[in-house]
């Protein structure tokens, strides 16, 4: 296989500081979607109960925003690549905020009035369209702008805004919709994403290049395409199963510690505001030790087994605490503390995973592979989501649990050998 060439960002001294605008607008961005695609499910016990939702309508509905972003990850992408960063970013997140906007108007309900379950799955597949936006044109500023050697410290950088703004998200959007209400969970998000429009319409411009455009060209025509790369297709899977846990945490802890351990809103909003900031701690250290150590495709194959050893004893901790073998209290505080570890392992290793994948497509095709791997992503995201009632309805928590573990386990055996 042909590895692709990155072209380097410019040296000059004005690009080497502007860098860290645009990186810093990337991560606004990613954090401003982030809050919604990952701060909503979050208040999943309220939607269910504003919306008046079973939980396999709960699941249809937060799975409409995920395969929303599935869908329209890769046209993104291949947008990106041909419009440019900058306008598919605007574009997106101004487009992104009008959505959620709408729902602030429409699609809460209000005084008594429930907006009917395809209004609110609308919505939340119109959000999901749009923000698919975000990530691809956001991960090919930071690739055009940033060195190889820096790539894997600045992407993982960038991703922290995922879980930076999920944690926002859990730590303000469950109560928010508990005392204010849904119109202004929609309008705080819409809000965000306008005033990320504004700081990229000021920022965010294309990297200069320091190779002539024709040999840029030549070098871009000698590759082969990045949708004919097996090994971007292999590391698109994976990072699609190794979201599936992710998934599973993100959209169904707050249900199953309500649920199952009968655990109050200040432990639900703590425990996944945990998860978040350990994930994004996690995610800027792994961005630069990989850099230092070369050893991308290793650290993703470590977090996938450890994936596996954790969510199995998430398992057997729910178990044992269905079979009554663990006091109350001691019960809530292993689940809680087997929950945020899990989650922060099957979240830590984003950057590093993308980075792999724009660094084997180049930099000036680095939207399509990105766009490949997080339809790979966002499509695991939304089919955990809907799936996992389905399974819960049939066995028990579990057996969710269970499921996770083996989904991590498969992505360690589909993951590329290490080089």
């Amino acid at each position: 296989m042909t590895t692709a060439v990155c072209v380097p960002a410019a040296t000059t001294p004005m690009s080497r500081h502007h860098r860290w605008k645009v990186l810093g607008v990337g991560v606004a961005a990613n954090a401003s979607f982030s809050a919604a695609f990952s701060g909503i499910p979050t208040t999943a016990v309220f939607i269910r109960s504003a919306y008046h939702l079973g939980n396999a309508e709960l699941g249809v509905a937060l799975g409409a925003l995920g395969l929303g972003i599935a869908i329209s990850e890769l046209p993104w992408g291949l947008l990106t690549d041909r419009w440019g960063d900058r306008s598919v970013l605007l574009a997106g997140l101004g487009l992104t905020g009008l959505a959620l906007f709408v729902m602030a108007c429409c699609v809460a309900p209000l005084h008594g009035n429930v907006p009917p379950l395809a209004w609110l799955v609308a919505g939340m597949l119109s959000v999901g369209l749009l923000g698919g936006s975000v990530n691809g044109s956001s991960g090919r500023a930071v690739m055009g702008w940033f060195r190889e050697g820096e790539r894997g410290l600045a992407m993982s950088i960038r991703q922290t805004a995922v879980p930076l703004g999920g944690g926002i998200g859990a730590l303000v959007l469950p109560s928010l919709a508990a005392h204010a209400g849904f119109a202004a969970v929609y309008g705080v998000l819409a809000a965000a994403c306008v005033l990320t429009a504004v700081l990229t319409w000021l920022w965010v411009h294309d990297a200069p290049d320091v190779v002539s455009a024709t040999a840029a060209n030549t070098t871009a025509s000698a590759m082969p395409g990045p949708l004919r790369d097996p090994m971007l297709w292999r590391m698109a899977l994976a990072i699609g199963l190794l979201c599936v846990p992710q998934g599973a945490v993100v959209a169904f802890a707050t249900v199953f510690l309500r649920d199952f351990a009968h655990a109050n809103v200040l432990t639900l909003s703590l425990t996944m505001a945990a998860v978040q900031g350990g994930a994004a701690v996690m995610r800027v250290w792994s961005g630069r030790w990989t850099d230092r150590h070369g050893n991308r495709r290793a650290y993703l194959r470590m977090c996938a087994r450890l994936s596996v050893a954790l969510f199995v004893v998430l398992a057997g901790v729910a178990w044992m605490t269905s079979a009554l073998l663990i006091d109350l209290t001691v019960m809530r505080v292993a689940l809680v503390a087997a929950i945020v570890a899990g989650g922060i392992c099957v979240s830590a290793w984003h950057g590093v995973g993308y980075t792999e994948m724009a660094t084997l497509a180049g930099a000036q095709r680095a939207g399509t592979a990105l766009g490949l791997g997080n339809t790979g992503a966002f499509t695991a995201l939304g089919v955990t989501s809907l799936g996992l009632p389905y399974v819960l309805a049939w066995s028990s928590w579990p057996v969710v649990w269970l499921v996770a573990a083996g989904s991590a386990l498969i992505a360690w055996r589909v993951l590329p050998a290490v080089r």
